[in-house]
């Protein structure tokens, strides 16, 4: 089976969720100036595009995305299809969700058109706090979502985001899922390796297992 690429792609004027740096990419040679070769500066923010949340991103106990184990990063995922609704909620997940789940990859409406529209779109679907207790305790270790967060836009809390990262959950954001069926897939998501960073871009890629 072929691998599907989930990264959304970097690129100046790309959706960003607010407050975070935008993505830039300056160069410093280049061939058609006279230069010996292409080269470039990148700027972004640590959460820009697909991209990986550790604990430490809001637990501050907690372990860096450098030393996030890579067994976590790459296995078995399932992915669950949930659309039609403004938010995941437990209710959602508990008959879609196998016993047994360590990598739980959701899809919603908003792989389904929503990285389409410039710029950021505070209606996203979102991960409800109800939704992440649960997963915590069916002993979930990943859950990917498809846009910049798990969290509700503007939440007076960041009851989501804290709920998962105090129980040692990892949290992948900014996925593209429109290409998966729900099932169980292989899954890898890759982020880059910045010493005790709060998180990173990631490249992150499924394929059906057979």
């Amino acid at each position: 089976m072929s691998w599907i690429d989930l990264t959304v792609p970097l690129r100046e004027g790309m959706p960003n969720y607010p407050g975070d740096a935008p993505f830039r990419l300056r160069p410093l040679l280049r061939i058609a100036d006279g230069k010996v070769c292409n080269l470039s500066a990148l700027e972004m923010g640590t959460h820009t595009g697909t991209h990986v949340d550790p604990p430490w991103h809001f637990v501050d106990s907690g372990i860096t995305v450098d030393r996030l184990p890579l067994d976590l990063l790459i296995g078995r995922a399932y992915v669950v299809s949930v659309r039609g609704v403004s938010a995941v909620t437990a209710d959602s997940l508990r008959a879609a969700v196998p016993e047994g789940t360590e990598r739980l990859l959701i899809q919603t409406d908003n792989s389904f058109g929503l990285w389409e529209k410039e710029g950021f779109q505070p209606d996203f679907v979102y991960l409800a706090p109800d939704a992440a207790q649960w997963l915590v305790e069916q002993n979930v270790r990943l859950v990917g979502m498809d846009y910049l967060s798990v969290e509700q836009y503007d939440a007076p809390e960041p009851q989501t985001h804290h709920t998962l990262l105090r129980a040692g959950v990892v949290i992948v954001e900014g996925l593209n899922l429109r290409e998966l069926e729900p099932g169980w897939v292989d899954f890898a998501c890759l982020p880059l390796k910045i010493e005790g960073a709060d998180g990173a871009p990631a490249r992150a890629v499924a394929r059906r297992m057979v």
